[in-house]
C-alpha cells in the first residue's frame, strides 16, 4: 500500500518519518492522523453536462494525552514548523485540561489509547481510474438521456451523477503504532420528477443510499444501468395513483427506507456519547440509558443488529477506527434485547461499558468521537412474499423523502416516495405520498418478519452530521424488507 505520507515537504524526510519524530516522547501518549482526501462529483442534468467538481484536502490531526489531559493540534502546513506548532498546540490543550476530564465513575483521565500496528484497503474489482473521465460523463448522460427518452412533458426535471472518494490515512504513534488505510467510495444518484397541475412527484435511485466501497462495480450491485426507465414508470405512474390511506396497518419497508429508519432510531440512540451527554446541545441525547444494556427489550426477538466495518464493500468498511482500535464484527441487539453500546475506547473508559471500535472523524482537522460505521439488521428466514401473503390490510414503501425524529431520537415521523397496498395478501394499487409516524422502541418491537437473504441489501448514507464543530460522515448500513405491525400510516399533502 503507498498512500501520501511517503512524499516529502520540508526536510528531505518522508512525511511519516518528519510526523514520527516530532511526536513527543515525554508525554503518555501521543500520535499524529494524517489524512488525505480527494473527490469527484460528475453530473449530467437536462440532457447538460454540469461543471465537475474535484478537491482535495489534507492535513495532519495531533492528539497528545498527559496526566489526564487531553489536547489536539490541526495543520494543513505539513512544513517541519507547520507540524511542531501544531504539536505544540495539542501540548498546550493537554497541559490546561488536566484534571478537567468528562469522568465517568473511577475514569482518572488516563489514556485508553494503545499502540497499534496494522493496514487496510478497500477491496476493488473496477478501478474507477481506468476509465477515462469522458467516458464517465458518457455513460451519466446515456442513463439520464433515458429520463426523458419517452418525450413526456410531464417530466420536469431529470439528473444522474457520480461522487468518488479516494480516502488515504497513516495514524502513528509515539509507542511505535502504526495504522495505514487506503478507502475508495463510489456513490451513484438518479433522479427524475413529473408534475401534473398543483401535483408533483419524484423518483430516485434509493435517495443515494445505494452506495459502497470498490470500483464501478458498486454500479452493479443495485442495477444502475438498468434503473432509469423503471423510475420514468413509476413516477408517471404516481401523479396518477391515489392518496396513501390513513389508518393503523401492516408495513413493510424495502431496504432503501430502512437504512434511514436503523440509521435514525437505533444508530443515533445507542451512540455512547450521546448516552454521556455529549450531543446535548446540538444534536440532541437518546432515550437509551446505561442502565438498559443486558435487559431492555429494544425489538422484538426477530430483530438482531450487528455493527460490523469488516462487510467487504460496504461504505464504512475499515479496519481500525480512527483511535486505532481494530475492528471487528460485535452484536448490538440480539432477540431484541439491547445488548452493547457504539462507543470507541475513550467512550468505553469514561462509562466503564464495553463498546465497539467507532471512533471516527471527518477529517484530518476533527477529532474522532462515536459515530455509527456499518450498522446492519441481519437477514430473518423468510420470504419478502412470505411477509406480504401474512398482511390483510397494510401497504410497502420505498425510498425515503422526508424525515423527522425528537432530540431523544423516540418519536419519529418519515415519508416515501412510493408505495403499494397489500390486500389479502398481495400487492395492489399504487400509492402516493406514503408516510408513517411511531415511537422507536414500540415500532420495533411490532417487528413481526424479517426476510432472508435474497432481500439483504448493503447499502450506505453519505450525510451524517453530528458534533461541535460539525462532521459530516459516511456511514453503511444493510437490511432485509422488513414487516411491522399496528403502525400508524397516512398519507402526505394533496
Amino acid at each position: 500500500m503507498t498512500t501520501n505520507p511517503t512524499t516529502t515537504t520540508g526536510s528531505g524526510n518522508s512525511l511519516e518519518n518528519r510526523l514520527t519524530a516530532v511526536l513527543p516522547g515525554d508525554v503518555d501518549f501521543a500520535s499524529a492522523r494524517h489524512v488525505a482526501e480527494r473527490g469527484t462529483h460528475l453530473s449530467v442534468r437536462e440532457g447538460v453536462v454540469q461543471p465537475s467538481m474535484t478537491g482535495h484536502d489534507e492535513g495532519v490531526m495531533f492528539t497528545i494525552w498527559h496526566r489526564g489531559g487531553l489536547g489536539y493540534g490541526a495543520t494543513s502546513d505539513l512544513s517541519d514548523a507547520g507540524l511542531a506548532s501544531a504539536v505544540a498546540a495539542a501540548r498546550r490543550w493537554a497541559i490546561d485540561t488536566a484534571g478537567h476530564a468528562l469522568n465517568g465513575d473511577g475514569f482518572s483521565g488516563d489514556c485508553p489509547l494503545e499502540h497499534t500496528v496494522g493496514e487496510f484497503e478497500s477491496e476493488v474489482v473496477k478501478p474507477v481510474k481506468d476509465v477515462a473521465f469522458a467516458d464517465h460523463v458518457d455513460m451519466l448522460a446515456g442513463h439520464e438521456s433515458k429520463l426523458g427518452a419517452n418525450g413526456d412533458k410531464r417530466i420536469v426535471d431529470r439528473e444522474a451523477s457520480l461522487t468518488f472518494y479516494d480516502v488515504e490515512s497513516l495514524l502513528v504513534t509515539n509507542g511505535g503504532g502504526r495504522v495505514e488505510q487506503l478507502i475508495h467510495q463510489v456513490f451513484p444518484d438518479i433522479r427524475v420528477s413529473a408534475n401534473d397541475g398543483g401535483n408533483t412527484q419524484s423518483r430516485s435511485y434509493g435517495a443515494g443510499v445505494f452506495c459502497g466501497q470498490g470500483g464501478l462495480e458498486v454500479l452493479d450491485r443495485h442495477g444502475f444501468a438498468d434503473a432509469a426507465p423503471v423510475l420514468v414508470e413509476q413516477v408517471l405512474e404516481l401523479l396518477g395513483a391515489p392518496n396513501c390511506p390513513s389508518d393503523n396497518m401492516d408495513l413493510i419497508l424495502a431496504p432503501d427506507q430502512m437504512a434511514l429508519q436503523i440509521h435514525e432510531s437505533i444508530g443515533h440512540p445507542i451512540e455512547l456519547d450521546r448516552i454521556l451527554g455529549d450531543e446535548r446541545n446540538y444534536a440532541g441525547t437518546s432515550f437509551v440509558t446505561a442502565d438498559m444494556f443486558g435487559n431492555y427489550q429494544y425489538g422484538s426477538e426477530l430483530l438482531n443488529v450487528t455493527f460490523d466495518p469488516t462487510v467487504t464493500g460496504q461504505v464504512a468498511a475499515y479496519g481500525f477506527d480512527d483511535d486505532g482500535t481494530p475492528a471487528k464484527r460485535t452484536s448490538l441487539i440480539a432477540h431484541g434485547i439491547l445488548q452493547r453500546p457504539m462507543g470507541g475506547a475513550v467512550s468505553q473508559a469514561r462509562s466503564a461499558m464495553a463498546g465497539v471500535a467507532n471512533s471516527r472523524a471527518c477529517s484530518w482537522n476533527r477529532p474522532p468521537i462515536d459515530r455509527m460505521a456499518n450498522l446492519n439488521v441481519e437477514p430473518g428466514d423468510s420470504t419478502l412474499e412470505q411477509l406480504i401473503e401474512g398482511i390483510e390490510r397494510g401497504v410497502l414503501m420505498e425510498t425515503n423523502v422526508s424525515w423527522s425524529i425528537d432530540d431523544s431520537r423516540n418519536k419519529f415521523q418519515f415519508g416515501c416516495e412510493y408505495g403499494r397496498l397489500i390486500e389479502d395478501g398481495e400487492l395492489t394499487t399504487v400509492v402516493r405520498n406514503p408516510n408513517y409516524r411511531g415511537i422507536s422502541a414500540t415500532f420495533w418491537r411490532n417487528l413481526s418478519g424479517v426476510a432472508d437473504q435474497n432481500s439483504f441489501s448493503v447499502m450506505g448514507v453519505g450525510n451524517c452530521g453530528k458534533g461541535e464543530p460539525n462532521q459530516q460522515v459516511r456511514v453503511g448500513h444493510a437490511s432485509p424488507h422488513c414487516r411491522f405491525s399496528d403502525v400508524a400510516v397516512f398519507g402526505g399533502a394533496l
